[in-house]
């Protein structure tokens, strides 16, 4: 019998930042241009704040969304399960879950943990290929290995499926 470690930690692998600095990069470059245009006492384009600050919002989120991919952690110990993201804290003694849902997901599956009065959500391991390349990896890589341990200590009942989009491709698990 394969003994646990008393408390494993789970991270997922981390996006490169190269989309931010671009979304931050045209940001600059639009906002820029409509203060100088402002400067010089030039006309002024619509397009410059009809595409300067939604570019802003557009960099903003990319940023938060990095930043909350830094700080997630999944810490599972004996008795209970912890997800922080920097924004969402979620602690679920075992008996505390009331349903696991997992999804399909464009790059791996998204799974989403529900408690009575709170839940969380992570996803599984999925590569990003293109011409027979992977580009990248999103999510946990242990994902599998998480979702398995959350259904056995959580002691869920089978799992039933559901149709999503007109697919079979979604099951969840509850108390029953």
């Amino acid at each position: 019998m394969e003994r646990q470690a008393e408390v494993q930690e789970y991270k997922p692998e981390l996006a490169p930042r190269r989309g931010e600095l671009i979304a931050w990069g045209c940001a600059v470059l639009l906002n820029g241009s409509w203060i100088l245009l402002i400067a010089f006492n030039q006309p002024l384009s619509f397009w410059l704040p009809f595409l300067g600050l939604p570019m802003i919002l557009i960099a903003s989120g990319i940023s938060l969304a990095n930043w909350m991919d830094r700080k997630t952690t999944i810490t599972i110990k004996l008795a209970s399960i912890y997800f922080s993201n920097g924004l969402r804290h979620v602690l679920f003694n075992w008996q505390e879950i009331q349903e696991v849902r997992v999804l399909p997901a464009q790059w791996g599956k998204k799974v989403q943990v529900f408690g009575e009065h709170a839940y969380f959500g992570f996803q599984t391991l999925g590569e990003v290929e293109a011409y027979g390349r992977v580009l990248g990896r999103t999510g946990f890589v242990d994902g599998e290995r998480i979702l398995m341990q959350i259904l056995k200590r959580a002691e869920l009942g089978e799992a039933r499926q559901v149709e999503v989009g007109g697919q079979l491709d979604a099951y969840y698990y509850s108390r029953e």
